[in-house]
């Protein structure tokens, strides 16, 4: 009952987590000297990213398994991405493979737990079924 309950929070936790990793790169929209409303607005675009994973995050609190399956994509989808942006600045594999996994595995790993856990509780719910059915 305790696994189940740790893989339950572990994916959610893990998810605003990472989302509020992603969130602390927007903090680059603010410049002194630049006017209050176009620093807003560049901080709302930086912020996009994060505003459509707390959706996702949302759909995933809802539905493990469509949550898990979106999590995961995203993850696999912006890793090339992220890391062909880091290798052009950096020219390191190595280094641009540690930024893919501080970035975009966090919400890989995240995927892979809300699946795991919709498919554990599943089968909880057919075991209790099971040993009900057959008292």
């Amino acid at each position: 009952m305790k696994s189940v309950f740790l893989l339950h929070w572990a994916p959610r936790v893990l998810a605003m987590l990472a989302i509020l990793f992603i969130s602390m790169f927007s903090l680059d929209a603010f410049h002194p000297g630049i006017p209050l409303k176009e620093q807003i607005l560049d901080w709302l675009m930086h912020m996009l990213p994060s505003f459509v994973l707390i959706i996702v995050l949302v759909i995933a609190w809802k539905w493990e398994n469509i949550g898990g399956i979106i999590f995961l994509s995203v993850g696999l989808a912006f890793s090339p991405y992220v890391f062909w942006g880091n290798y052009t600045h950096n020219h390191s594999i190595w280094l641009s493979f540690f930024i893919i996994l501080t970035i975009t595995f966090p919400f890989m790993l995240t995927g892979f737990l809300f699946m795991l856990s919709y498919y554990t509780k599943k089968k909880a719910k057919e075991m209790m079924k099971t040993l009900e059915k057959n008292k």
